[in-house]
């Protein structure tokens, strides 16, 4: 007797771990023992919060599987992603390895499971960003052993610096990028090796890329040219390690959501999600003129894409954070936000699309350092105690000079 969908679904997997090939491996056998369910029924329970994480994480990669089954055109796509430091997760997890995630392998083999047998041809590009821990040569190493080595490039940032042209003219060496010089060259060469699309991700696996169908189908059914994946979806699968921040980081959003207006009042609440895809037109613009080349250039090209008057497609997907090799811990997270602050300044000024230009001047003469935003990370103004999530960024809840005034007040309270 086979048994109900609701059955394998309380018997699946209440957690997954990325560093496990035994989960891996567990996930695609749960998708194989489910596809011959209708798909209304199989996202019906993927889409309940109180569903086992694993079906969870299964539902999303049957719904894109089964899509990327069902196109029958002829498609290229490249996917692109920016290594620093992932020297621990390019290996293999081990007894003196625990945070291994074997990232190269592991991404290659969700893009043959995904793509096999259609006509869909796909490329993959690992970037060095100058990691000073030899990420490039490690990744070179495991390509070459690859059965697939064809199907990926390892790019290195340094090697294509001094640049006399876009997109990386403007950037005068390796240690200036902070991820978006990386990404910017491997779009540059996904371009010229003549993709369709290219997807963007993160080193990690923190997003299955077996998903990328769910990217796909906003594109190829509605002509949206660019997609952005959404973990702030409620139908969205989200393990994240939000308590890392102090309650501080509600100032830190309601700046941001200020400046970034043109941006987060189209609903695009998470701007730096690491799962999104444009089409190569847009990207060719993107390309001509980037104002950063830091951890912010998601926001750069998203204001790229506003100032084109270009519309976007959001779809939710399934994210496990990555968390104890993530770079923001590595680099200091205030380190990260002073980044994408100033990032949010540059890119809505450069692209010339409307934001809330006090709040951003005030950012930029108030916030000289990290270190003035570890004076605010555990401490809250009173006026955004009882708001919720959705209401930051409103200026009238509190306003660019009352916040200018708290976070002078802050630096004032700790000094020595």
């Amino acid at each position: 007797m086979n048994p109900s969908l609701t059955g394998i679904s309380q018997e699946s997997k209440q957690s997954f771990d990325l560093t496990s090939a035994v989960d891996q491996a567990y996930l695609y056998d749960l998708v194989s023992r489910i596809r011959s369910f209708p798909i209304e029924e199989i996202l019906k329970l993927g889409n309940d919060a109180t569903t086992p994480l694993s079906f969870r994480i299964a539902a999303k990669i049957a719904d894109s599987k089964a899509y990327v089954d069902s196109y029958k055109q002829n498609l290229k796509i490249g996917v692109v992603f920016a290594m620093w430091g992932e020297q621990n997760r390019l290996q293999k997890k081990s007894g003196s390895n625990p945070n291994g995630e074997d990232l190269l392998n592991v991404k290659v083999d969700q893009l043959d499971w995904l793509f096999k047998d259609s006509n869909i041809e796909w490329k993959l590009y690992a970037v060095d960003d100058g990691c000073p821990h030899g990420s490039g040569d490690m990744a070179e190493a495991i390509r070459k052993e690859s059965e697939y080595a064809d199907q990926i490039e390892v790019l290195f940032l340094e090697k294509a610096l001094p640049a006399d042209k876009p997109p990386l003219k403007n950037l005068a060496s390796a240690d200036d990028s902070r991820k978006g010089g990386a990404i910017l060259l491997g779009c540059e060469k996904a371009l010229e090796d003549g993709v369709d699309l290219i997807i963007y991700t993160d080193a990690d696996n923190s997003v299955h890329l077996s998903q990328i169908g769910l990217l796909l189908r906003p594109h190829l059914e509605e002509a949206y040219k660019v997609v952005l994946g959404n973990r702030k979806d409620p139908q969205a699968v989200l393990v994240k390690q939000e308590n890392r921040w102090g309650i501080g980081i509600k100032a830190l959003r309601h700046m941001q959501r200020m400046i970034g207006v043109s941006i987060f009042s189209r609903d695009i609440n998470d701007s730096q999600a690491a799962f999104k895809l444009y089409h190569k037109e847009i990207l060719a613009e993107i390309l001509k003129n980037p104002s950063v080349y830091d951890f912010s250039f998601d926001s750069d090209w998203i204001a790229c894409v506003i100032a084109m008057e270009e519309e976007f497609a959001k779809v939710p997907f399934a994210f496990i954070d990555s968390f104890a090799e993530s770079a923001s811990i590595v680099q200091g997270p205030m380190t990260t936000w002073e980044t994408l602050l100033k990032g949010l300044v540059s890119a809505v000024r450069a692209r010339d699309i409307p934001h809330n230009e006090e709040m951003a001047k005030i950012v930029m003469e108030q916030i000289n350092s990290s270190h003035d935003l570890d004076l605010l990370i555990n401490d809250l103004p009173e006026e955004l105690v009882d708001v919720e999530d959705k209401e930051l960024g409103n200026p009238e809840i509190m306003s660019p000079k009352a916040m200018e005034a708290w976070i002078k007040s802050q630096k004032l309270k700790y000094l020595p």
